[in-house]
């Protein structure tokens, strides 16, 4: 692929609700962008993107995918990522990297619960987004509800930038109420060729209302364009495309197309609008990075000639050249056999090869450049996050928010001898997928894998099976409970143990405090004048973290408190790290039961879609399980109902739900937040653990 300048760069996301077809916009534009020269459908299982055997079969995506195609000139990385909550992080670290996002809503369903999950990712890295309401061929689709719909439930600022002509399956052009012509395409070629004709006379009045909303909204943004809107003087197309662009770049405005990717109608000006006005590299505020042990900041911009910096946002392995390293690069030039710095680890390592992907295919290149994205080979010690940079002493760039998971399920292999190879398996799979962790109970003597989701953990034990050659058995899905608590204690910590010859002496003073929720563990060190010497301090700390793992009320996880040492005292002969260590752990026992320690559950949020007559026993069932009703909405002829409850409630609700609404209603879920169990069901829990 011939070099372009980095004002002529794109690097886009595709992100929706699970099911509103981002895939299949994906695949189109590879075949309009001459890419692929076949359309892979979804539902056949060929798509491009969705290269894993597990979403073939389950016809959704799984892992985010990478590639890079031409339009007009200007070259575009795209990565498609999941719809479906329990890949959340596939989302997460993928908007990170991205400068701009393609918004892809259902026509007929709106705004959908991880279309604001996806929305609110996007606010929290300040990436750009154009909307596109796909679908448009389906009975009951509506352009206007998508824009009323981002609005209202989003405060998206959405403008709408194109007119439909007609409806379902009557749905036959789009009306560029910018150049004030409609656009039909083609159905012999599969919609490759796009042809203009004059708007119709029926639509041509309202065509104009809402061109006057698109000059209006481009005043608002643009002094220039303002003065010329309030002098009535001509304003061109470039001006208020230029105006546009500059509202898209400050997040005021979020323009919206439509159209049917399935029907191949309206993808080459989606492509054009990405051209139009989503950022360049070049538009992207220069990036903060923090030096190590520091508060000096380093601004990362977007220049190739200056130090490299990079950061990894996903991991893969590949069975023909191992591990994966995917790089957005933010500064500098990166070649095959040149040294980089881990500035997390500090490690020096040598990239082998550099490799641009075409989802699960690779394709070699000399160099990549500031503002591109790329895979890179001989990176061993790297993690989802961490920052490379050519200079030893370079600045962290901000990291990947990465989730907490929030359901544990027991794992054994059926042959008792593949345990190290079912252990060497998941070490891999959680060095591609931060939201997966796996430990070993030593009580129970079980592997433990945990995740966002019943289908996260199908798909890793499916994984296991297919791809590792590994056969495994999955016990029981159990809810990630978490302790925490709610009051204050001073305690102290003392371990002496004498045993003839050296003994052990540790002996500690501690405070533990309560943080706000999702605040984490603190370790504060405020012994004075030496009681305990400076050496040991970080073996108490130590000590606390790893007492963690086993809280006092049923052996959850401990989290959002404060540790603080103030004081203790300590042996000359018979003081070690060890005995610190025990110390400690014996003031986080006594701490905790005197501290008012509660359990926390995962909160989801619940939206249910379901005909009116099942309205009542909906609602009644999930009062049954804690649940608290949030609101209701009439949509399309069906209630939709929007609720918070505990994940350990909604074990079978799929199930359940079908028998009580005779198969006709569905749902969605999502994780909210963690949230204080009820005395009576923590007493319950308890019990049974």
């Amino acid at each position: 692929m011939s070099k372009v300048s980095l004002d002529k760069f794109r690097n886009i996301g595709i992100a929706a609700h699970i099911d509103a077809g981002k895939t299949t916009v994906t695949e189109r534009i590879l075949f309009y962008t001459g890419v692929t020269h076949k359309i892979g459908e979804v539902h056949e299982g060929e798509t491009v993107m969705d290269w894993m055997e597990q979403e073939r079969e389950r016809g959704i995506t799984i892992t985010s995918a990478a590639t890079t195609c031409l339009w007009k000139n200007h070259q575009i990385n795209i990565i498609d990522t999941p719809g479906h909550v329990d890949f959340t992080i596939e989302v997460e670290r993928s908007l990170r990297v991205l400068d701009g996002v393609i918004a892809v809503f259902s026509a007929v369903d709106g705004v959908q619960p991880q279309s604001e999950t996806v929305w609110r990712q996007a606010n929290r890295y300040r990436v750009p987004r154009i909307i596109f309401a796909n679908k448009m061929d389906r009975v009951g689709a509506k352009f206007s509800n998508v824009i009323n719909d981002v609005n209202n439930k989003l405060r998206g600022n959405a403008l709408q930038m194109q007119l439909p002509v007609g409806e379902a399956e009557n749905f036959t052009g789009i009306i560029d109420l910018l150049e004030g012509k409609m656009a039909t395409f083609s159905e012999d070629d599969k919609g490759l060729r796009v042809e203009w004709h004059a708007i119709p006379e029926s639509h041509k009045a309202e065509a104009a209302a809402l061109r006057n909303r698109i000059v209006e909204a481009a005043a608002d943004v643009d002094d220039a364009v303002g003065e010329k809107f309030l002098n009535e003087e001509e304003i061109s197309i470039p001006e208020l495309k230029a105006a546009l662009r500059k509202g898209v770049l400050d997040l005021k405005i979020a323009p919206a197309f439509c159209g049917t990717a399935f029907k191949n109608k309206g993808i080459q000006l989606v492509l054009d609008a990405v051209i139009d006005y989503l950022p360049s590299p070049l538009d992207v505020p220069p990036l903060e990075g923090v030096f190590p042990g520091t508060d000096e900041v380093k601004m990362v911009k977007a220049d190739p000639s200056a130090d490299f910096y990079g950061l990894v946002f996903k991991i893969m392995t590949d069975p023909f050249v191992g591990v994966l390293n995917f790089v957005r690069i933010y500064s500098g030039e990166l070649k095959p056999g040149s040294y980089v710095y881990n500035i997390r680890s500090g490690t020096k390592e040598r990239v082998s090869r550099i490799v641009k992907m075409h989802a699960n295919k690779r394709e070699e290149v000399d160099s990549i450049q500031a503002g591109d994205i790329g895979a890179v080979v001989g990176i061993k010690d790297a993690v989802t996050g961490d920052t490379l940079s050519s200079d030893k002493n370079g600045a962290l760039l901000e990291s990947i928010n990465i989730p907490l998971p929030v359901i544990d399920a027991s794992v054994e292999p059926k042959n008792k001898a593949d345990y190290e190879k079912m252990s060497l398996a998941l070490r891999k799979i959680m060095q591609e997928d931060p939201s997966f962790k796996f430990s070993y109970n030593e009580e129970t003597g079980q592997t433990v894998i945990s995740g966002m989701g019943e289908l996260h953990l199908e798909i890793i034990v499916d994984r296991l099976r297919t791809e590792h050659k590994v056969e495994v058995v999955q016990g029981k899905l159990q809810v990630a409970y978490k302790e925490t608590i709610q009051g204050s204690a001073d305690v102290e910590g003392k371990y002496i143990k004498q045993s003839g010859g050296r003994g052990q002496y540790g002996h500690v003073y501690m405070k533990f405090e309560p943080r706000e929720r999702g605040a984490g563990f603190e370790f504060c060190n405020k012994v004075v004048g030496g009681t305990i010497p400076r050496e040991y301090i970080p073996a108490i700390q130590k000590g606390i973290e790893e007492s963690l793992n086993s809280g006092v009320l049923g052996g959850y996880h401990t989290v959002d408190f404060r540790a603080t040492v103030y004081d203790g005292s300590y042996h000359d002969v018979d003081s070690s790290e060890l005995a610190f260590k025990v110390a400690a752990s014996l003031a986080f026992k006594n701490g905790m039961k005197q501290a008012s320690p509660v359990l926390l559950e995962p909160i989801m949020k619940v939206v249910v879609d379901t005909p009116d007559e099942y309205m009542g026993d909906v609602m009644g069932d999930l009062n049954s399980r804690r649940g608290r009703i949030l609101g209701m909405e009439t949509q399309a002829g069906k209630q939709v109902i929007t609720a918070e409850v505990p994940l350990g409630c909604m074990f079978g609700y799929a199930t359940d739900l079908r028998s009580m609404s005779k198969g006709r209603a569905s749902y969605s879920m999502e994780f909210e937040c963690y949230r204080e169990v009820p005395k009576n069901a923590q007493e319950e829990i308890i019990a049974k653990k």
